[in-house]
């Protein structure tokens, strides 16, 4: 296995950051490694904004469900789908562009979470940790206001960059399901009740696996934040769907 295989493999989320910062050089590998990913039609439909402001970071930190964590790292980066600055080229040049459309923002949201996995990348390879914030497509309104974010303008993913504490780093990776609950061939076929329990079977800890599954779903998929995400996402889906 070569070395950038096994680093995506042992790749983990990190939460808690020792005070060592991160150089300006290390910055600007991680932002450069982002903007080289991989993008539909070379339009890179992403804008990513640097959080260097410490009231910001706080606020940010609370709005995205009360992680305090996130004001403490030391590299902020909210990564925005952006369907609006080609939009804007293409009227400033005299075309008649359509209004930017649901399937335009779903192919920006893929361009934006390619360029958000290579800084992720380029980060664990230079040993700084990382962790996404998906709370930061919750409340569309508080973090339109706090990012100044303007029409066709989605915050697609936030990560969280720092030095890894020995914590950390000693953490155990949680273990990912198999291969064959994964890669289906051919084409998508649904997996038996016996399959979805062998999936999710070690997932269980110390419980029995009907008393996990039906405290995941509360904690989880029916939980006020998860709510609130589907809340949020169709304000911002509203504006494609005019």
């Amino acid at each position: 296995m070569n070395q950038v295989i096994q680093q995506l493999k042992e790749r983990k989320s990190v939460r808690v950051f020792t005070d060592r910062p991160i150089l300006a050089e290390e910055k600007a590998a991680i932002l450069e490694a982002a903007v080289n990913a991989p993008t539909a039609g070379n339009q890179q439909l992403y804008t990513i904004i640097d959080v260097t402001d410490k009231t910001l970071k706080e606020q940010l930190a609370e709005s995205c469900d009360h992680q305090p964590f996130i004001a403490t790292a030391p590299l902020v980066l909210v990564f925005c789908a952006d369907c609006r600055k080609w939009y804007n080229a293409f009227l400033e040049s005299g075309c008649k562009p359509r209004k930017p459309g649901v399937g335009d923002l779903m192919l920006a949201v893929s361009d934006t979470n390619i360029a958000a996995q290579n800084a992720v990348t380029a980060a664990h390879s230079l040993g700084i940790g990382s962790c996404y914030i998906g709370d930061i497509m919750e409340n569309a309104e508080t973090q339109r206001k706090l990012l100044n974010l303007p029409e066709y303008i989605f915050p697609a993913a936030m990560l969280v960059f720092g030095y890894p504490t020995e914590q950390q780093l000693n953490r155990e990776k949680p273990k990912r399901a198999d291969m064959k609950h994964i890669v289906h061939e051919n084409a998508y076929r649904d997996m038996t009740a016996d399959e979805l329990r062998d999936m999710l079977y070690d997932k269980r800890g110390e419980r029995s696996y009907e008393d996990w599954i039906k405290a995941f779903c509360n904690r989880k998929y029916n939980s006020d934040f998860s709510i609130e995400m589907t809340r949020s996402v169709g304000v911002y889906l509203k504006e494609y769907e005019d």
